[in-house]
């Protein structure tokens, strides 16, 4: 099994469940954040939350630097995170994600997030960012933990158009980290 099947496609049900929060941080969710740093690197992904990997608990690891020309590892392990302001101008960017392999959407997110969250050493951490790719990656994933997917963030002819373009892409052999929905 290759590590892009690890990762849940959609439209699948769990990507549409509410995750429950973690309550110890021990071996097990270790391993499992260990695991989705693996899958999201593996993918060339940017962001990973526990829901794309089949689990529906309250984690998420990103590492936007990593993404970068030259970038170096610099992960993010976010435990039960939640938004405590979401605010600024709202701006529009394109966003995939790595359940809907060769498919992007058009997503208008505030520019300004406040997101606090436990590490794994138990230390309850904030995270600020403003007009970047991190302000976006953390409401993204943050969405995934609430059952809110990119698809749902559109409206009803843009979702119908983007679904379409994803059967296409998965018809076409696309997998976990396609960015052109050929499979190649």
């Amino acid at each position: 099994m290759s590590v892009a099947d690890d990762i849940v496609v959609g439209p699948d049900e769990r990507l549409e469940t509410h995750c429950v929060p973690i309550e110890t941080i021990d071996a097990e969710v270790e391993g499992l954040a260990r695991r989705m740093l693996k899958d999201m690197y593996a993918t060339d992904g940017v962001g990973l939350a526990a829901p794309q990997v089949g689990e529906l608990v309250q984690l998420v690891v990103i590492d936007v630097d990593y993404a970068e020309p030259g970038g170096k590892k610099n992960p993010y392990v976010l435990v039960n995170p939640v938004i405590v302001t979401a605010d600024g101008q709202p701006r529009t960017t394109s966003e995939g994600c790595l359940s809907f392999p060769g498919v992007s959407c058009e997503i208008t997110r505030p520019s300004h997030v406040v997101v606090r969250a436990t590490n794994l050493d138990g230390d309850l951490m904030q995270y600020e960012a403003k007009d970047n790719l991190l302000a976006v990656c953390l409401q993204h994933e943050i969405d995934h933990l609430h059952g809110i997917t990119m698809i749902d963030h559109l409206g009803p002819a843009e979702r119908v158009r983007v679904l379409g373009e994803l059967e296409a892409a998965l018809d076409a052999g696309a997998r976990p980290g396609d960015v052109d929905g050929t499979g190649a």
